[in-house]
């Protein structure tokens, strides 16, 4: 059965913003200055928190995912930790309520799968901030891929190095965050290569994570903070992976990606350290080609399409089982730590 959101296709739709962290305040800003949607309401345990989203929204303000489903919503913006995403987009969906959320959407591939039936089986709108997707320059090199300029891409490098760790006690719980530096930085690169190759299907995965320098051990909390990987797919390509928190980078963040294809390349880096500003390059021999470059205010667009998406009456996006994949690629890393694993994914059609 279809449940269609409370308000005519093309009006402004009426939101939730559930967490009101740093990340859930900028995508409600993001949103609402650019009058994409206005805000019913806010949620957040924190007293402070929601004074302050109320003061910018002009939304009620309460203090849990409850209250909130209790008020007239077209859509609901998730932004909270990570072990709470899964139970509470399904919470909005049974709602009927199309959902964004922060990724992970799940901390397991079976927690992800949950969440888009969810959605899937209401015909509802559901999206993930899977934000780097939308920067102009990995839009650039996505034409270039799949324009079919670079030949058919053989092997792919990627890495996300953070000369910080996360500021929240849950990140270093396995059973609150889903784990380390994998699931926080190492989704967007399992994403970037998984969806800018259209979701082959993966061959074969080896991993090795540490903690502090050394193998993880039997506990079960204990969240990696550097892991390299090789991924496999069906038709040979390679991907190799690196990402860490708190890396002797020498700056804030190393973060880059090479795609090598039979007819050309592509890289993406970001600059100077930057975790916002990023240049693609298209190359031929000896020959670079800028395709993108800075300034590009990027931050807010995933958001931003799941809101025109919503005005324009849309429904469940069969790309969403996507995530499904990504998640199922995460959960092999975890599995596989050191030695090769072979495992396939389905085609999601």
């Amino acid at each position: 059965m279809k449940i269609t959101c409370a308000r005519a296709t093309g009006s402004r739709p009426r939101l939730g913003f559930l967490g009101l962290g740093w990340i859930g305040r900028h995508r409600m800003n993001a949103i609402l200055d650019g009058g994409w949607a206005a805000a019913t309401a806010v949620a957040d345990p924190n007293p402070e928190a929601r004074a302050a989203a109320r003061a910018l929204s002009g939304g009620a303000a309460v203090a849990s995912l409850d209250e909130l489903l209790d008020h007239e919503l077209d859509g609901l913006v998730i932004a909270t930790p990570s072990a709470l995403h899964a139970e509470q987009a399904i919470a909005a969906l049974e709602r009927g309520i199309p959902v964004f959320c922060q990724k992970p959407l799940g901390r397991t591939a079976a927690e992800t799968a949950r969440v888009v039936a969810a959605a899937r089986d209401r015909d509802l709108l559901l999206g993930v901030d899977l934000c780097y997707r939308h920067t102009r320059a990995v839009q650039a090199i996505a034409a270039q891929i799949r324009g079919g300029a670079l030949g058919r891409i053989h092997a792919i490098r990627l890495t996300f190095h953070n000369a910080y760790g996360p500021d929240r006690p849950w990140f270093y719980r396995r059973s609150q965050s889903g784990g380390g530096c994998v699931i926080d930085l190492g989704v967007h690169l399992v994403d970037l290569a998984l969806w800018l190759l259209e979701f082959p299907e993966l061959r074969s995965v080896s991993a090795q994570l540490s903690c502090a320098g050394a193998a993880l051990g039997d506990d079960p909390e204990q969240c990696e903070d550097y892991a390299v990987a090789q991924l496999q797919l069906s038709d040979g390509c390679v991907i190799q992976l690196a990402c860490s928190w708190r890396a002797p980078a020498g700056r804030d963040a190393v973060i880059d990606a090479s795609f090598h294809g039979t007819e050309g390349g592509a890289t993406l880096r970001n600059v100077d350290g930057s975790f916002y500003d990023f240049v693609a390059e298209l190359h031929h021999g000896t020959d670079t080609q800028i395709l993108a470059e800075p300034p590009d205010d990027w931050g807010g667009r995933a958001a931003i399409e799941w809101v025109s998406r919503l005005r324009a009456g849309r429904g469940f996006d069969p790309t969403a089982e996507g995530y499904v994949r990504v998640a199922e690629v995460l959960d092999a890393l975890y599995s596989s730590t050191s030695t090769s694993t072979s495992t396939t994914i389905a085609d999601p059609g």
